[in-house]
C-alpha cells in the first residue's frame, strides 16, 4: 500500500521531495492506515522511479543556491495509481488487533498482568482518539467537498471509541472477578 500513497501525494503535490512526502504520511498519521517505516518508504520511492512510476527533477533552492531532488508522478505512474486504487479499494479486511490473540490464552495467564495488558491497551487508545481530536479539530469539512480522509478519521475515531469502552468494560469485569 505505500506505493499507492506514495502515487497519491504526489498527485496531490507534484515536485515534492521525498522528506516532504515522508512528513506529510507522518503528519497525516497514515501509520493507522498502513505500517510503514522511514526506510520502507525510501526503498518504495526508489522502487516507484525504478520501474519509471515516478522521476526525479532538481531544483535550485533560491534562498541558498543547493539543489534538491524532487519527483513527479509519470503517466505509467498515474496508470498505476489507478490499478492500485482498483485493487484497495476493493479489498474489505477484519481487523487484526494482536491483543485478541494474546486474549485466547487469558486464563492461562496471571489476572494482575492482563489488567496491566488491557490498561495498556487503554492507554494506547486515548492516546490515538486523542491524536484523532486533535486533527478533526483542525480540520473542516468545506460545503460541497467531501473530505475523505477526515471522514475515514471520524470513522477511525468511532472504532477506537468503541474498542476503548469494551477494553474499560472487560478490566472492570476482571477486576470483579478476582476480587
Amino acid at each position: 500500500m505505500i506505493p499507492l500513497l506514495i502515487l497519491g501525494l504526489l498527485i496531490q503535490n507534484p515536485g515534492a521531495h521525498g522528506y516532504e512526502l515522508l512528513s506529510l504520511m507522518e503528519k497525516r498519521h497514515y501509520k493507522y492506515i498502513v505500517n510503514f517505516t522511514k526506510g520502507s518508504f525510501y526503498y518504495n520511492l526508489q522502487q516507484l522511479e525504478e520501474k519509471g512510476l515516478i522521476e526525479q527533477t532538481h531544483q535550485i533552492r533560491p534562498n541558498n543556491g543547493r539543489e534538491i531532488h524532487t519527483f513527479k508522478i509519470t503517466s505509467l505512474g498515474i496508470e498505476e495509481f489507478e490499478k492500485l486504487m482498483a485493487k484497495y479499494g476493493t479489498k474489505s479486511e477484519y481487523v487484526n488487533l494482536q491483543f485478541y490473540g494474546a486474549l485466547l490464552f487469558a486464563d492461562e495467564f496471571d489476572k494482575h498482568k492482563l489488567l496491566e495488558l488491557i490498561q495498556s491497551q487503554i492507554d494506547q487508545t486515548e492516546a490515538r482518539i486523542a491524536l484523532l481530536d486533535e486533527y478533526l479539530a483542525i480540520t473542516k469539512e468545506l460545503p460541497g467537498k467531501i473530505d475523505y480522509f477526515r471522514r475515514m478519521n471520524e470513522n477511525s475515531r468511532s472504532h477506537h471509541l468503541v474498542n476503548l469502552k469494551w477494553f474499560k468494560e472487560l478490566k472492570a469485569d476482571i477486576e470483579e472477578a478476582t476480587v
